[in-house]
């Protein structure tokens, strides 16, 4: 798997969101530097999480997907004296 980039702006946009839950949720001041430090920790020690699980989902929706394009080819058939 490749290492986790993320865009100058997607970057900035999750240091500003790390900051606002530091300052809502902990009542503590983090900043820009100390927040781009902790995107950079998760995303190389627990990104792979995420990332996993958002493949584990795609995978079930193709597959959700493969099975109904089965079924429609199923409903497709014309009836013969051979069966499967």
């Amino acid at each position: 798997m490749a290492e986790i980039k993320f865009t100058e702006d997607e970057k900035a946009a999750i240091v500003r969101k790390i900051q606002l839950y530091f300052t809502e949720e902990l009542k503590q001041d983090i900043g820009r530097f100390d927040a781009e430090f902790l995107l950079d920790f998760f995303s190389g020690e627990i990104g792979a999480y995420f990332y996993n699980r958002g493949l584990y989902d795609a995978q079930a929706i193709l597959t959700g997907k493969m099975d109904d394009l089965t079924e429609a080819i199923y409903q497709l058939e014309r009836p013969t004296e051979f069966r499967r």
